[in-house]
């Protein structure tokens, strides 16, 4: 999709300093979760680009980004002060590490990276598909989605930040299926080392880097 301005169709809190933001849905758009789009604004006359992850399961007719917000940060303050109605130049989407209708996901979330967790997890079972999260964050997000998705059946583990990963990510892996890793660089090789201990072959995970 060509860069086009999007309403905003709600803002809502999700957890300490993080919001989730609904966007309308323009016509083309065929995004999967796990995909991200590019978010402008205009900040002291300037324009501001970044990159977020779609964290709903579907777009049929809003999508939903997660934004944590620093507020020292250069964009996310304002992302965070949207309301319904607000227009936001969006691009996307983008990316080749995404749900694709996998029999059983195991995706593994360090930080923003829930936000792709909980919509690939949610797509996996409403397409009758399984689905396991490991989630680390000493400040966790979307609480209220992770419960739905543990009572759905799904293998849902949220583990400190200091807290180590293998048995968790052992477990989430014991049953097989499609490996995702969303998160910073620090997680991913955190979750890497815990999936080779687990005897998984990480060249088949899909991986996305957020820095």
């Amino acid at each position: 999709m060509d860069e086009r301005e999007l309403d905003v169709v709600g803002v809502r809190d999700v957890g300490p300093d993080t919001v989730a933001i609904d966007f309308e849905t323009p016509e083309a758009f065929d995004a999967q979760p796990g995909q991200f789009v590019k978010l402008t604004l205009t900040v002291d006359g300037e324009d501001v680009s970044r990159f977020y992850t779609i964290s709903s399961p579907t777009v049929a007719e809003t999508f939903e980004i997660t934004v944590g917000i620093d507020p020292d940060g250069e964009l996310a303050p304002q992302l965070g002060a949207l309301e319904a109605g607000d227009g936001v130049r969006i691009a996307g989407p983008f990316g080749s590490d995404y749900y694709e209708g996998e029999s059983r996901v195991v995706v593994l979330a360090g930080g923003p990276g829930v936000g792709p967790a909980v919509g690939i997890a949610e797509r996996a079972l409403d397409d009758g598909n399984e689905a396991a999260v490991v989630y680390q964050d000493d400040t966790p997000v979307h609480e209220d989605r992770l419960d739905a998705l543990a009572e759905a059946g799904a293998f849902v583990r949220v583990v400190g930040a200091d807290e180590d990963l293998t048995d968790h990510v052992g477990e989430a892996v014991d049953g097989g299926g499609q490996v995702f890793i969303y998160g910073f660089a620090d997680f991913l090789d955190a979750a890497t080392e815990a999936l080779e201990a687990a005897g998984v072959d990480t060249d088949d995970a899909k991986v996305e880097n957020f820095g």
